[in-house]
């Protein structure tokens, strides 16, 4: 099975930029898509020619902020799990795959200043609560664009970042704290060395000289890890300031 995720930076602005041939080039079998920017109403108007595959979305309260939505492939039987009530910003989906549960999370990003990083701290601390109900019931994958560079091979200039959002002590031991409850970062454990980013700022030719973060993740549950063939970081598409990440797993 081919998983894929994508911070989207905009559906609208995904699709005018190509994002049917990459689906079609592609062919995953479920991708999970955030920062999707769109309201029920808004999305109401629009016709995506997503063919082949069925489309669950999770919008933000707020109009055109936020957002998730998974599309999955015609056939292969899923549940969609019920919305939380305290995802009043279109964070969090769940999906029922069979072996296993699958999460696709936009975690806040603490913002400028770090007006949200005791916000961004709180939700990531109440999803993993739930996050460790689910996996009583069967394993969890979790995707998505954690918004945290965890070590210094994460991002191309550590020690300038230091204390920026994405860099923070906070957030990086909140990631420290999630992969330490059993969680395993698929691209790290496969990837002990390399060097790859998944986001570059808009700002000062950042994507072509390569100065990025790696934010986005496809974390396991420990005895998934195993069944995890290829975790892999598709940083030649465009089309957002995000790159895909994904993971085949058997």
């Amino acid at each position: 099975m081919k998983i894929l995720s994508w911070n989207v930076n905009g559906i609208r602005a995904a699709v005018r930029k190509g994002f049917i041939d990459f689906l079609k080039k592609e062919k995953p079998d479920i991708i999970g898509l955030q920062e999707i920017k769109i309201s029920d109403a808004a999305r109401a108007q629009e016709t995506f020619d997503f063919a082949g595959y069925q489309e669950f979305w999770n919008s933000a309260e707020r109009p055109g902020y936020s957002g998730t939505a998974f599309l999955v492939k015609d056939g292969l039987k899923v549940k969609y799990l019920s919305k939380l009530s305290w995802d009043k910003e279109g964070r969090i989906q769940v999906l029922d795959i069979g072996k296993y549960y699958l999460a696709n999370i936009y975690f806040p990003n603490a913002n400028h200043e770090l007006s949200r990083l005791g916000f961004k701290i709180d939700f990531s601390d109440e999803l993993l609560k739930y996050l460790k109900k689910l996996e009583k019931i069967k394993p969890v994958i979790v995707t998505g664009d954690y918004n945290v560079a965890h070590n210094e091979i994460d991002l191309a200039r550590p020690k300038q970042n230091i204390g920026n959002p994405g860099f923070t002590d906070e957030e990086r031991t909140w990631m420290k704290k999630f992969l330490a409850k059993g969680f395993k970062d698929t691209f790290r454990e496969l990837h002990p060395q390399k060097i790859q980013y998944s986001w570059w700022s808009y700002r000062a030719n950042a994507r072509t000289n390569n100065i990025g973060w790696r934010i986005d993740y496809f974390c396991v549950s420990d005895s998934v890890l195993k069944k995890v063939d290829q975790a892999f970081i598709l940083d030649q598409v465009k089309g957002s300031d995000h790159a895909p990440v994904g993971i085949e797993i058997k």
